[in-house]
C-alpha cells in the first residue's frame, strides 16, 4: 500500500476515535445538566400555566413572541452597522446565528454571496497569514543573530510558536475587552474568542447584542470587527504553516512512491549492506568507506561535493576515474571498507 494511502487511512481512524472520544466526554459532562435543566423549566412552565390559567396555545405564543423579540434588543440588525457585521460573519464563515435573513430575495443573496465571498475570504486570509510568517521568520532571525546563536534560520517549530503566542495574546486581550464591555465572566469571554477565532461559531455568545450596541457603539463595532479580521488572519498563519507541512510530507511520500515504482519496474536489486553501514537511494552515499567484491579500496567523502571539489574536510577518491554513479549502477555487494 501507498505511503499517501496509509497516512489517509491513518487520518480517518484518528478522526473518527477522536470524534467518538470526544462525544463520549461531552455526553458524561454535559448529559445530567441538560437533564436537570429541562425538568426544573418544565416545573417553571407548569407554576406559570397553573397560576395564570394560560392555555397551551397561548403559552406557545408567549414563546414565539420572546424568541423573535430577543435580537432586536441590539437594535435593528439589517441597517448598515449590523448588515456589515452579518456579511462579515458569513465571509469568515463563523455562522452565529443570532440574525437571519428571512425574505426570499435577502436568502438568495445571502447564497450567492457566500459562494464568491467566502472563496475570497480564504485567499485574503491565508495571504495575510503568508505575509505574517515572513514578518515573523525576519525578527526570529534577527533576534538569533543578536544572541549570537549558530543557526539564524527560521524554522517552521520556530513560526509556529511565534504564531501560537500572538494568537494566545490576540485571544487573552479579546476576553478583557469583551468581558468588560459585554458583561461577561473572563473565562466566558475567552471561550467566545476562541470559538470565534476558530470559526467554530455556536451562536451561545455573540458580541454587540446588548445595549442598542449595533447603533449607539460605533467604536465598539469597529473593535469587534478588526478584532475578528485580524484574529481570523492570525488563526489563518498557524494553519498555513500546518498545512504546508502537510504537503511537503505528502509530497516527500509521492517522490518516494514513485522511486520505489520505477525501481520494480526496472527491475533493480536491492543493495545489501553491513551492520551499520545505510546508503540513500536517491544517490548519496552517507559511508565514508566501501570495497567492491574484488576488494578494491574506494574512500569517500562525507560532504556533498562527491569528489569534485576539494574542502576542508573532503578526502578525494584513491582511484581518481571512479565515480559515484558506478556504485548506484552496479548490482555488487557493497561491503564497507576498513581504513
Amino acid at each position: 500500500m501507498k505511503r499517501q494511502n496509509v497516512r489517509t487511512l491513518s487520518l480517518v481512524v484518528c478522526t473518527f476515535t477522536y470524534l467518538l472520544i470526544g462525544a463520549a466526554v461531552f455526553d458524561s459532562l454535559e448529559s445530567q445538566t441538560e437533564a436537570r435543566r429541562w425538568e426544573f423549566l418544565q416545573a417553571i412552565k407548569n407554576n406559570f400555566v397553573e397560576k395564570y390559567n394560560v392555555s397551551a396555545e397561548d403559552y406557545r405564543m408567549i414563546e414565539i413572541v420572546i424568541i423573535e423579540n430577543k435580537p432586536h434588543k441590539a437594535g435593528p440588525q439589517w441597517k448598515f452597522a449590523g448588515a456589515f457585521y452579518f456579511a462579515t460573519v458569513v465571509l469568515a464563515m463563523i455562522g452565529y446565528g443570532h440574525s437571519t435573513p428571512t425574505t426570499v430575495a435577502g436568502k438568495l443573496f445571502t447564497m450567492f454571496y457566500a459562494m464568491v465571498g467566502i472563496p475570497l475570504g480564504l485567499v485574503m486570509f491565508q495571504s495575510i497569514g503568508e505575509r505574517l510568517n515572513k514578518f515573523a521568520s525576519v525578527i526570529i532571525r534577527r533576534a538569533k543573530r543578536a544572541s549570537g546563536a549558530r543557526c539564524t534560520d527560521a524554522t517552521e517549530m520556530n513560526l509556529m510558536l511565534a504564531t501560537g503566542m500572538l494568537s494566545s495574546i490576540i485571544i487573552t486581550t479579546g476576553a478583557a475587552v469583551f468581558s468588560r464591555y459585554e458583561g461577561w465572566s473572563y473565562f466566558d469571554s475567552f471561550y467566545y474568542c476562541f470559538v470565534t477565532l476558530t470559526t467554530i461559531g455556536f451562536g451561545d455568545y455573540v458580541a454587540l447584542q446588548n445595549d442598542q450596541a449595533l447603533t449607539n457603539k460605533p467604536g465598539y463595532v469597529a473593535l469587534s470587527l478588526v478584532f475578528i479580521l485580524f484574529g481570523l488572519a492570525v488563526v489563518a498563519a498557524s494553519i498555513n504553516l500546518l498545512v504546508l507541512r502537510f504537503m511537503t510530507m505528502q509530497a516527500e511520500d509521492a517522490k518516494r512512491d514513485e522511486q520505489d515504482a520505477q525501481n520494480l519496474a526496472a527491475g533493480n536489486q536491492p543493495l545489501t549492506y553491513d551492520d551499520e553501514s545505510t546508503y540513500n537511494m536517491q544517490g548519496k552515499l552517507l559511508e565514508n568507506n566501501y570495497t567492491t567484491e574484488n576488494d578494491e579500496t574506494v574512500s569517500l567523502c562525507s560532504c556533498t561535493c562527491m569528489g569534485g571539489t576539494r574542502c576542508l574536510n573532503h578526502e578525494p577518491f584513491v582511484d581518481p576515474d571512479f565515480q559515484p554513479m558506478d556504485i548506484i549502477e552496479s548490482t555488487l555487494c557493497l561491503k564497507r571498507a576498513s581504513v
